[in-house]
């Protein structure tokens, strides 16, 4: 008997191992939860109402799944309805999915990346013109400020090799810090070796920290786009693969319309923009040796040069 458990085992072993190979997926792909987590979002629990750190939160930014870093609602997209667990009347498209509730009369939303219970959704209320409200378990989600502390705004751009983006970003005025990462992924706390095999959905990004008094978003991403070609796909000059590809990961409304302002005047020229807008997610930051690269190495960039294209 003792053999025989010992051989299922191995063979149960065998197959996660097969899998993880074949999907691409890793032991690492959504965050350990805690036991307090895994009522709630494995086993469909209910926090207690009013013990959630994000009901009364307003700060700009974009609320994400606590298990898989989904994007899942914009702040512009919560309001206050005194239930005692955040709400929201809209939700980022794609990112849940409704089913009915166990109890017959309710319906559950869950994140359609990893199925995680999120809460339910209720119509009919008319708390907001939207008329529906989504009501979240805080425990569910993380908060991702488009400020920090000082009030610095965020901003993440992919244009390619991060080593350049970086480079040629940190000679803007107004620039507070810039560091390279992976942003936008399936799988958490990717690797360069991860990000590069192409299986785990992350761009090579730039995370900008910027004084808004001195420069504002609309001309840092006018800057983004002259210093790389938003008209390849899935690549920035001799970089080939879906890591390169060019995206503007923005943290509210208004980034996303600023964004879209300058890809339309873009398009109004001729180009062919293959630039996308997503919302912003988790960002990792790359290992210590891809910071400050060309610093390093004393190198410049060879896929990354300024090119005034709203001239």
């Amino acid at each position: 008997m003792k053999n025989i458990t010992l051989i299922l085992a191995f063979l149960v072993g065998l197959l996660v191992i097969v899998r993880l190979a074949y999907t691409g997926e890793t032991m690492d792909q959504y965050h350990p939860l805690t036991p307090e987590e895994k009522r709630v979002i494995i086993d469909k629990g209910t926090e207690a109402p009013g013990s959630g750190k994000y009901e009364n939160t307003t700060e700009p930014g974009v609320y994400v799944c606590k298990r898989c870093d989904q994007p899942l609602f914009l702040s512009s997209q919560k309001f206050s309805s005194s239930c005692g667990w955040p709400s929201f009347d809209e939700v980022i498209p794609g990112a849940v999915i409704e089913k009915p509730d166990a109890d017959g009369e309710r319906t559950e939303i869950l994140c359609s990346r990893c199925g995680a219970h999120l809460g339910h959704v209720f119509t009919g209320e008319h708390l907001t013109d939207k008329n529906v409200r989504f009501c979240i378990n805080s425990i569910a989600l993380v908060f991702l400020p488009a400020f920090t502390p000082e009030g610095y705004e965020k901003a993440v751009f992919a244009g390619g090799c991060f080593w350049g983006v970086e480079y040629l970003v940190k000679e803007f005025p107004g620039i507070i810090k810039v560091t390279v990462g992976y942003t936008g992924g399936h799988t958490v706390n990717p690797t360069y070796k991860q990000v590069c095999s192409g299986t785990t959905g992350h761009y090579e990004a730039a995370e900008v920290i910027f004084d808004p008094k001195k420069t504002s978003y609309e001309d840092l991403c006018r800057y983004f786009f002259d210093i790389h070609d938003p008209t390849q796909k899935d690549r920035q000059g001799p970089d080939v693969g879906s890591q390169y590809a060019s995206a503007i990961f923005y943290f509210t409304i208004e980034q996303k319309k600023t964004a879209q302002k300058l890809i339309d005047i873009l398009k109004k020229k001729g180009l062919d923009v293959q630039t996308k807008l997503i919302p912003a997610s988790p960002f990792y930051p790359a290992e210590e040796y891809h910071q400050d690269y060309y610093k390093k190495t004393g190198k410049t960039p060879y896929c990354h040069v300024f090119m005034d294209r709203f001239k």
